[in-house]
């Protein structure tokens, strides 16, 4: 249920905000960068977007809720793709520059526009489904490990096993198509360490070292990312002494999307 109070900044961000704040931290543009020609970085996501536009199209052309589904989820694959070589030629002719936010967010227009609501509905409930019977497993694993310092790493890696579940990317996407995706291969799979960005050490260090009062996560909307990833997480903080947990799901699009969708039209 959508909440009808207004929304606010959140509090712990640097204010003020429209110039402390980036919600992208991928420098994708510099200040010396021409405004109106795309970066080797802009255009290095413009082209992962393009290569995903295959994999959307075939999930909303067999949407059993739209009707006509399949011209609607062409009309889909022509619209945002052209939308996408036009970024590459002038990338503030959609509300940029782009970034990932942006790029998901005219996506998302567009399908909304075309009367998709969730073309990944039917395969969010096949993967809350499997992820609820690997539950009590993966919970019982974590209880297992008596050391509290390992029992935090391994809850991170499963936090970061479970983000690896990802359709929007190609990749993924035509892995799960063939051979289907397991949470605990994909725990045992992740990259080693030091990982890009690698504060593992220092978490554990403090996780050790004090318990916190209140807790916000802001999650993914189902399948391992949630089930599997962060409640075990929640429950942990539960269990370490903290008081008040909130676990917050931000639907994608707004009413401040309104302007993308004009954009979207013309």
């Amino acid at each position: 249920m959508e909440s009808s109070s207004p929304a606010v900044p959140f509090p712990l961000l640097q204010t003020p905000i429209e110039t402390n704040y980036r919600a992208c931290t991928i420098p994708y543009r510099f200040e010396t960068d021409n405004p109106r020609k795309a970066t080797p970085v802009e255009i290095q996501w413009i082209d992962l977007f393009l290569n995903s536009v295959p994999s959307f199209r075939q999930r909303a052309e067999t949407d059993p809720t739209v009707p006509d589904a399949p011209a609607k989820a062409d009309k889909f694959a022509q619209r945002y793709t052209e939308m996408l070589e036009e970024m590459k030629k002038n990338p503030e002719s959609y509300g940029g520059p782009p970034d990932c936010i942006l790029l998901c967010r005219l996506r998302e227009v567009i399908l909304r526009e075309l009367g998709f609501v969730d073309i990944f509905k039917k395969v969010k409930d096949e993967e809350n489904a499997k992820a609820m019977t690997l539950f009590e497993g993966v919970v019982k694993l974590n209880d297992a490990i008596e050391d509290e310092a390992k029992r935090a790493e391994n809850l991170v890696r499963g936090i970061l096993a479970g983000n690896i579940f990802d359709l929007g990317s190609a990749q993924l996407a035509e892995m799960f198509a063939k051979d289907g995706m397991s949470f605990l291969a994909s725990c045992q799979n992740l990259v080693p360490r030091p990982w890009v960005i690698d504060d593992l050490d220092a978490f554990k260090l403090k996780w050790a070292q004090k318990t916190w009062k209140k807790a916000v996560i802001f999650v993914d909307n189902s399948g391992a990312d949630v089930i599997l990833g962060i409640l075990p997480f929640a429950r942990e903080l539960l269990r370490h002494g903290t008081q008040y947990l909130f676990i917050r799901y931000e639907p994608f699009l707004s009413t401040k999307d309104e302007h993308l969708s004009k954009k979207c039209s013309h």
